[in-house]
């Protein structure tokens, strides 16, 4: 693997694990909190210079409906990821405190939360967009061949039922209120332990994860289905 595909992946990866951290606020503090923010920037933009050829790539080649449909996620999710990164400097109190910013925190405020859910879902779906991505190198790392059908279907198994905790804890972590914002303000469990956090919240990745994943065969499936027909 090219040393580029490489550092690719451990920015991935790191901004997958920082989202996390930055998702469970209320467990490590505020200042642990924007200094992982302010990480998140750095990754963020290594991820987007490790990856301007997609730019150059837009106005070239088919708009197939599974193109069409992954860059609306992306171009969704750099919204969402700009207005986390303007709104989080905006209310900074220790990394970026020493910026001359007064006023608007009400606004920074709710940007904040509309950025944070939205981000984060959108983030899952962008994973489950490039799953068949990291199966290929999983299993060209291992050496191994496709799965058999059984193991194909027992691992549908096993992310189905993640889906469905997934979606469990998307209702019972009222994501649709902060999603929409019909609340301003979030509610956070500080005694909540970290295990049963991390828990659920995973567990809400692999729904939009799995959704995403065959969603996009579907995409494909259907692609080819017509480009037969004609």
């Amino acid at each position: 693997m090219k040393p580029t595909a490489i550092i690719k992946i451990i920015v991935d990866v790191l901004m997958t694990l920082t989202l996390l951290f930055l998702m469970g606020y209320q467990l490590w503090g505020e200042t642990a909190h924007e200094w992982a923010g302010a990480g998140m920037l750095v990754l963020f933009l290594a991820h987007h210079i490790l990856n301007r050829g997609w730019y150059k790539s837009l106005f070239k080649g088919r708009y197939t409906p599974m193109r069409v449909f992954q860059i609306c996620v992306d171009m969704l999710l750099l919204t969402a990821m700009l207005t986390q990164m303007y709104s989080g400097i905006a209310m900074s109190r220790h990394v970026f405190a020493f910026l001359p910013i007064d006023g608007g925190m009400a606004l920074a405020r709710r940007l904040h939360i509309l950025g944070a859910y939205w981000g984060f879902i959108l983030m899952s779906v962008h994973l489950g967009l490039h799953w068949n991505m990291f199966l290929g190198m999983a299993r060209k790392r291992t050496g191994k061949a496709a799965p058999s059908k059984l193991r194909s279907l027992l691992l549908f198994l096993i992310g189905l039922l993640i889906a469905v905790y997934g979606a469990f804890v998307f209702i019972d972590r009222d994501f649709p209120t902060y999603l929409f914002l019909q609340s301003e303000f979030v509610f956070l469990d500080y005694g909540e332990p970290i295990w049963s956090f991390y828990l659920d919240y995973i567990s809400l990745m692999g729904l939009w994860v799995f959704l995403a994943h065959y969603l996009s065969k579907g995409l494909r499936r259907f692609h080819s289905f017509r480009m037969g027909l004609l």
